[in-house]
């Protein structure tokens, strides 16, 4: 059940209101719908398919269908091994209808506050209360673009990783892609055919050994989540291995030679980049593959962010300075893999657990 829906001035209660409709939403909206409790999910996207519908065209996931899967029903199979994100897509709307979740869209929360046993939603539409808030929000609508001097004297284009798309508007001119993960790795992978490449990074790119996928990746996830939660040392997180997945299309400019990586510019020209020791290279344009930040703006009433801009959580999703709030799959500090297809799941179901323990279902 898509749609703007219910109206905020006659709609009961929420027991639960999850804020995003991406994957980890979906993956909270099926427990939910398991549990029996009175729930929607609020999605600001037009469409289904979460910051997926926005990815490049030859992105590919780091693993096969089958380890890349929400929870009750897995992901159809895709017969080149690793799927495109068009096929994530098709996978997320299918989801939604195949269990019948309560979206809303497009929904934009824009604010939740306390209203005294209750929180309060504040949108565009209308407001709504609900007992417990899951924010799912995500990282994609909060790009980060680091500062450098004379990034605002560039005379070419400039964008994010969000803002790319096909390598043919780069066709025939050179082009800087800054940032040492999957992100830049791919998508110098898919420029270089066209385009003069010139990677910057901040230190040497790590690849992980080729037999090692997402699926692999998982399982060190799930064995750090079993290790915190039974009190043993954190091992550490996934990036301790290495930062890119060598995916069919990063293996094969890497056999052509085209991920060479050079050491981070320090500053801008007006017409490129320039190091430290008076080198300078010209070039069309930058694509800053720099990450993102939590999209939490909508919590800011709620309490305090630390320097990392988290909201600090206690046994990893519940909200320090407001119990009825949890966060899930903005990275590891919201649970191991959080942010992943598969490992949405797990703490989805944890969280989902939690809340209706407190509601008194079972």
């Amino acid at each position: 059940m898509s749609g703007s829906g219910m109206s905020a001035t006659s709609a009961a209660v929420l027991d639960v209101a999850v804020i995003g409709g991406g994957q980890t939403g979906l993956a909270a909206g099926f427990y939910l719908r398991r549990s029996g409790v009175n729930f929607a999910i609020f999605d600001a996207q037009e469409q289904p398919g979460g910051a997926w519908q926005h990815m490049w065209a030859s992105l590919r996931l780091f693993s096969p269908a089958r380890n890349s899967s929400l929870p009750g029903w897995a992901m159809p199979s895709w017969d080149d091994g690793y799927p495109p994100a068009t096929h994530v897509v098709d996978y997320l709307t299918a989801y939604e209808k195949r269990y019948d979740l309560p979206v809303h869209r497009p929904v934009r929360i824009e604010a939740v506050h306390r209203d005294g046993d209750l929180l309060r939603l504040d949108a565009s539409t209308g407001s709504w209360q609900a007992r417990h808030v899951v924010s799912a929000t995500g990282t994609w609508g909060r790009p980060y673009l680091p500062y450098y001097p004379g990034r605002h004297e560039f005379q070419g284009r400039q964008l994010h990783t969000v803002h790319y798309r096909t390598p043919e508007q780069f066709h025939g001119q050179r082009v800087v892609i800054v940032g040492g993960g999957n992100s830049a790795a791919q998508i110098l992978a898919d420029l270089a055919p066209v385009a003069t490449t010139i990677w910057a990074v901040r230190r040497p790119p790590r690849f992980l050994p080729d037999d090692l996928d997402g699926r692999a990746l998982f399982d060190l996830a799930n064995r750090r989540y079993r290790d915190l939660r039974d009190g043993r040392a954190d091992p550490g997180g996934l990036g301790a291995l290495g930062d890119i997945v060598a995916v069919p299309p990063v293996r094969r400019a890497r056999e052509q030679g085209v991920l060479h990586a050079w050491p981070m510019f320090s500053r801008l020209t007006p017409t490129g980049v320039a190091w430290p020791d008076g080198r300078t290279e010209d070039c069309d344009a930058i694509i800053w593959c720099t990450g993102f930040r939590p999209a939490l703006n909508h919590l800011a009433a709620l309490g305090p962010r630390d320097d990392a801009g988290h909201i600090p959580t206690d046994r990893g999703t519940r909200a320090l300075h407001e119990p009825r709030l949890h966060l899930l799959g903005y990275g590891d500090w919201t649970g191991p893999a959080s942010a992943t297809l598969i490992g949405a799941a797990r703490t989805a179901r944890d969280v989902v657990r939690e809340i209706t323990a407190e509601l008194g279902v079972r």
